[in-house]
């Protein structure tokens, strides 16, 4: 089972998420929390594997609560829950370990998507929200000086990894890529680890984005 915490300020939108949550045989609900502090509290003693967590709340935002989840011995994969009228702390929020966004207005069979994603490391944006979030934060003119400084960055990697690298960017999940590429699942796995070690970076995400910065998918 998949254990679920739910954090949000409006309990209507709680009550939404625990019903979508508990519909699926493979989830269920551990907590709910109205702000980031009680979220990183109940984080401690339940031990959630995943975490839907709004931004705006009071006490303890949705980003400081995300940045004190990755202390623990065993921090729980964040989500985050977003209507992208704040797309500003979109970038803070992959800075400080959240694996993927939702958006608020999602259907059903993406929000449990999204978290079985997240359970099992294989956490990926939707082609929707990918779009939203790229086109916010990647610059991919090959005359700006984001795009050589990235570029320079992916020097590191060898032939297969950019393969891994730009098939990731394009939303594909370990399963898909091993399917392109004619590799095993556990290849797949191991390239990305490498990827993201390589790279310094915390998630997928981070490294899609910075795939298309350096203009990889052109």
């Amino acid at each position: 089972m998949i254990r679920v915490l739910i954090v949000d300020d409006e309990w209507m939108v709680r009550s939404m998420l625990r019903t979508i949550m508990e519909s699926a045989d493979d989830i269920t609900v551990i907590g709910e929390a109205a702000d980031g502090a009680e979220a990183v509290s109940l984080a401690r003693s339940e031990r959630p594997d995943v975490v839907l967590m709004d931004i705006r709340m009071p006490r303890a935002d949705g980003l400081t609560a995300t940045q004190r989840l990755r202390t623990l011995a065993t921090p729980p994969k964040v989500v985050v829950l977003t209507t992208f009228d704040l797309d500003e702390y979109v970038h803070t929020a992959l800075r400080s370990g959240a694996v993927g966004f939702l958006l608020k207005d999602a259907t059903a069979a993406d929000m449990l998507a999204a978290v079985r994603s997240a359970a099992s490391g294989d956490a990926m944006l939707s082609p929707r929200i990918t779009r939203r979030l790229l086109d916010r934060f990647a610059d991919a003119d090959p005359g700006s000086g984001r795009t050589a400084q990235a570029r320079r960055r992916l020097e590191v990697l060898t032939d297969k990894e950019r393969e891994v690298l730009v098939a990731l960017a394009r939303g594909m999940s370990n399963t898909d890529i091993a399917s392109h590429l004619y590799v095993s699942e556990a290849t797949v796995k191991t390239h990305v680890s490498r990827i993201l070690s390589k790279l310094d970076l915390t998630n997928r995400v981070q490294a899609a984005i910075l795939a298309h910065r350096a203009g990889l998918l052109d």
